[in-house]
């Protein structure tokens, strides 16, 4: 028993594609996670969330990754209230008026290197806010966004496996904490 267990142990892991990770059991698709926060942000990735206009659905789908299945805390992973202690603020919603200098003073208050990302189509084009009175459309248009993760809301899986994508685009370009992650990964 122990000799299968070591050989298993031993055998070299194949990254998956973002497709098997897409379908991947959760199990799999945690231990990714995991791996590439200890690899990039040495154990700890800690996210702000800034709703800019958002109907609040978003947020829900973020708290949810706090719940018991879920659990992305066990993957190094955890939401702060400040954005002085972020390594990413989530941003979600078209950006409202009344929310620009409130996103900027945000993102100014994070410690570089800072990563912005764009959480739903509100946040990404404007959603059905677009060019409405009251919102300035897209977070691109108030703060410069690294990623975008699609979605009417994204749901807690579609969010992880988008940040799975952005640490492996990290990873490629050699970033992560104590480099600058400033470029455009769309």
């Amino acid at each position: 028993m122990f000799q299968m267990l070591n050989k298993i142990r031993k055998t070299p892991r194949l990254a998956l594609s973002a497709d098997e990770l897409r379908d991947a059991p959760f199990e799999v698709l945690g231990q990714e996670v995991s791996d590439a926060v200890k690899k990039l942000f040495g154990g700890s990735f800690a996210i702000r969330s800034v709703a800019a206009g958002s109907s609040n659905a978003e947020e829900q789908e973020l708290t949810a990754l706090g719940n018991v299945y879920y659990d992305i805390e066990r993957f190094g992973i955890r939401f702060v209230a400040s954005p002085r202690h972020a390594d990413a603020i989530f941003v979600s919603g078209p950006v409202s008026r009344n929310m620009i200098q409130g996103l900027r003073h945000t993102y100014e208050a994070m410690p570089t290197p800072r990563l912005v990302v764009a959480l739903g189509d509100g946040a990404i084009e404007g959603g059905v806010f677009q060019d409405s009175y009251a919102v300035v459309n897209r977070v691109a248009d108030i703060i410069p966004v690294d990623f975008c993760i699609p979605g009417d809301p994204p749901s807690p899986r579609q969010i992880l496996v988008s940040l799975l994508a952005l640490f492996h685009g990290l990873e490629q370009k050699g970033e992560g904490k104590g480099s600058s992650a400033s470029t455009s990964h769309h």
